[in-house]
C-alpha cells in the first residue's frame, strides 16, 4: 500500500517580527513562527536574493518548533534593498551566528534549499558545533560547472524557448559570457536596462525550477521589486563564485561528520544537477539521501515536500 504524502502544516501568524542591525549599513528582517522556546530551527531561503515566503514556516510542526525566518542582506524586507555592498557568503554566515545568539540557543537545526543549501553547507562547515541537524534540498555547491550548466549551456538544451527569452536582452557578441553580460546591465546606471535584465534573469529561473509549468510562480519571479533584488544579488554572488574556492563545499563536507541530516533532491532538478547531491551524500554519510523521482527543483513539488516534512517531524521526535 502506498503511503500518503505528507502535506504542509497550516499557515501561522508570526509571534515575533523585527529587524536586526548586522552592521555594514545592513538591517535584516526576521520573523519567528511556531512556539517560542520549542526546538529551534533557522530557515535559509534561496536565491541568493530571494526572500522569505509563507510556505517556509509550514514545513515544521508549529507546536514543536521555534522557527526563525529571515530575509538575507538586500532582499525581501531587509534594507538597503538590492544592495551589493558588504554582501557575501561570509557576511551571511556571520549574520546567522548573530541570529543564533539573539535567539539564545547553543545549537539549532539548519534548513536550506537551493542557494539555502549552499549557505547551509557554508555555515555548518564553519560552525559544526552549532548545528543539531542539517536539512538540505536542491543541493548547489556553486562550482563553475554548475554555473555554466544553468546560464551558458545545458539547461538551454532542455528549455530552448525559455533560454531564447533569457538571452534576448544580450547582444549576440556578448552571449559567450552570459553572467558577465548580465552583470554589466544589472550594475549599470541605465535603470531601464537594469530592470529589463533583472526581469529576464529572474523569469528564466522561475520558469525552469518546476517539473511542470507553474505560471503563477513564474509571474512572481518577474515582479519588479522582487526581480531587481533577486537578479542583482544572485548575479553578484555567482560572478564571485560565492567567495568560495572551487569545490570547497564538497571538499570540506568531512566537517559535517556527526551531524545528522537529510538530503532531498529532485531527479529532474534543472538549476541544480543531481550529481552534486550524490557526491555530497558520499562524503556526508550521516545524512539520509532521498532522490525524488518525478520532481524538479521547487520545494512545492509534492514528493519533495513530503520528504522534508517527514524529516522535520522525525528530528522533532514526532512519531
Amino acid at each position: 500500500m502506498t503511503e500518503v504524502l505528507r502535506t504542509l502544516y497550516p499557515a501561522t501568524t508570526a509571534f515575533e517580527t523585527g529587524t536586526l542591525d548586522v552592521g555594514d549599513g545592513h538591517s535584516i528582517y526576521l520573523e519567528r513562527h511556531g512556539t517560542k522556546g520549542a526546538k529551534p530551527v533557522v530557515f535559509l531561503h534561496g536565491g541568493p536574493g530571494g526572500g522569505i515566503t509563507p510556505i517556509q514556516s509550514r514545513l515544521f510542526d508549529p507546536e514543536l518548533y521555534d522557527i526563525l525566518l529571515f530575509d538575507q542582506r538586500g532582499c525581501g524586507k531587509s534594507t538597503p534593498h538590492a544592495s551589493l555592498e558588504a554582501n557575501t557568503t561570509w557576511h551571511l554566515v556571520a549574520d546567522i551566528e548573530r541570529l543564533r545568539e539573539m535567539v539564545g540557543v547553543e545549537k539549532w537545526q539548519v534548513f536550506g534549499g537551493s542557494w539555502g543549501s549552499t549557505l547551509g553547507l557554508a555555515y555548518a562547515e564553519t560552525h559544526p558545533e552549532r548545528v543539531s541537524e542539517l536539512l538540505l534540498r536542491g543541493i548547489y555547491t556553486l562550482t563553475k560547472a554548475e554555473l555554466d550548466w544553468y546560464y551558458q549551456f545545458g539547461v538551454s538544451e532542455m528549455f530552448p524557448e525559455k533560454y531564447e527569452a533569457f538571452v534576448a536582452p544580450i547582444p549576440e557578441d556578448e552571449r559567450h559570457e552570459m553572467m558577465a553580460a548580465y552583470h554589466r546591465r544589472l550594475t549599470g546606471s541605465d535603470t531601464a536596462a537594469q530592470l529589463e535584465a533583472a526581469k529576464a534573469w529572474s523569469i528564466w529561473e522561475g520558469s525552469t525550477i518546476t517539473l511542470l509549468p507553474d505560471a503563477a510562480l513564474t509571474e512572481g519571479f518577474g515582479e519588479d521589486h522582487y526581480a531587481i533584488a533577486f537578479a542583482r544579488i544572485e548575479n553578484h554572488f555567482f560572478m564571485n563564485a560565492g567567495w568560495l574556492d572551487e569545490g570547497q563545499l564538497l571538499r570540506d563536507a568531512t566537517k559535517l561528520k556527526g551531524i545528522p541530516g537529510i538530503i532531498v533532491h529532485g531527479r529532474y532538478d534543472m538549476p541544480c544537477p543531481l550529481k552534486y547531491a550524490y557526491q555530497l551524500s558520499k562524503v556526508w554519510t550521516d545524512a539520509d539521501f532521498h532522490i525524488i523521482e518525478g520532481a524538479g527543483h521547487a520545494v512545492s513539488e509534492p514528493g519533495i515536500t513530503d520528504q522534508l516534512i517527514r524529516a522535520t517531524d522525525r528530528f522533532a521526535g514526532k512519531a
